[in-house]
């Protein structure tokens, strides 16, 4: 199995928290730039060999700002060089605005059969100063109009830590969220990265997230209620009713094969990572003549090490103790930090597997780390 990620590098407004590569100045190349994915595909399709798609996912940027007719060219090209899967899950990243009638009837009718929507908070003045595109009541309006188009696997994204958000408000987020009946719920917490417009806001003292208690709290809170609503804690993040956990990102974790398009685009293979330049221009103007459009690295035993604990140690099922110590066999220092662990209560370790608890996941982190080769 495998999947393959569309990275389509265009926004409307530069929201102050993201990092992600974008750029919100794409109508004069829009269409060499969507011309030069199309041949990465093409140029690509033998490195997954005749490994069947199972997911396919739109993200970002904001790939809800292509046409559908758009859209459809990627799929078009995917189905007809790659061993796709008739039940492959194909999420498309969308933004709240963007969610119309119109929209979301086109992209049932491409193939489009899940939506992965950037709420990210329902109240006006947070969605303010993170300069999102939508407003707090596209926010509450947008799941209900794809519903009623058609989609019954929607995934929504909410952002905990926020500046001055109390439990009570932030209760009242999730009530909202189980209220619209989807299908997975994507909780991050506010995180205050570098050479972003929320970095200068929170240095000039405009806004103060919530401390590392207040986070703590929401992320419990968040956890207790998701699960006594039915909702799976697959993994940190994400929270998924039953069978209906995302495929995509969930091979992420299980260091399942994919392919990645598009300029800043990750792709692994099991044995080497390789990454496409984020400069959307040397791409397109790159892309073919050399190699100088992307880099690449073969993983060594201590990275593999170290990233197999870093991914399963996020998720419910764990570590799996077999595959890594097919990697390296275990130190003292390992099986002691190991045992520490256990004691406190942050993780459990049976025969076959290392699991985080529900209060190890809040050092999810550091524990990794402690457990690097």
């Amino acid at each position: 199995m495998a999947g393959i990620y569309i990275h389509v590098p265009f926004c409307k407004k530069k929201c102050s928290y993201c990092d992600f590569h974008f750029s919100t100045t794409f109508a004069a190349y829009r269409e060499r730039m969507l011309d030069t994915m199309h041949s990465e595909l093409l140029l690509r399709k033998s490195e997954l060999g005749d490994n069947s798609i199972e997911s396919i996912y739109f993200g970002g940027g904001t790939p809800s700002l292509l046409l559908s007719n758009e859209l459809h060219s990627f799929l078009t090209l995917i189905h007809t060089n790659f061993n796709g899967l008739d039940t492959a899950e194909i999420t498309l990243e969308a933004n709240p605005d963007d969610i119309t009638e119109a929209n979301c009837i086109a992209w049932k009718s491409i193939g489009i059969n899940r939506l992965s929507i950037g709420l990210q908070s329902f109240r006006e003045n947070d969605l303010t100063w993170m300069n999102r595109s939508h407003s707090a009541l596209e926010a509450e309006q947008c799941v209900s109009i794809a519903q009623a188009a058609g989609f019954s696997n929607i995934s929504v994204d909410l952002i905990y830590g926020l500046p001055d958000l109390s439990l009570e408000e932030w209760d009242a987020h999730i009530a909202r969220v189980l209220g619209m009946g989807i299908q997975h719920i994507s909780a991050y917490c506010l995180t205050v990265e570098k050479k972003t417009a929320l970095y200068k806001l929170v240095s000039s003292g405009q806004l103060t997230p919530g401390g590392d208690d207040a986070q703590s709290e929401q992320f419990l809170h968040l956890t207790d209620r998701l699960t006594s609503h039915g909702f799976h804690h697959y993994e940190i993040s994400n929270f998924g009713l039953p069978g209906l956990e995302a495929i995509h990102n969930s091979n992420y974790w299980k260091g399942v094969n994919y392919l990645g398009i598009g300029p800043s685009a990750h792709s692994y293979n099991g044995i080497e990572r390789r990454w496409n330049m984020a400069n959307n221009a040397k791409y397109m103007a790159d892309f073919g003549q050399n190699e100088t459009w992307f880099e690449q690295e073969i993983l060594t035993s201590k990275e593999r090490w170290n990233e197999l604990l870093m991914t399963g140690l996020r998720t419910s099922w764990g570590v799996n103790l077999q595959d890594l110590f097919q990697i390296a066999a275990p130190t003292k220092d390992f099986e002691a930090n190991l045992k520490g662990f256990e004691e406190k209560k942050w993780l459990v370790k049976t025969d076959t597997h290392v699991i985080l608890t529900r209060e190890g996941r809040l050092m999810a982190d550091y524990i990794a780390s402690e457990l690097f080769m």
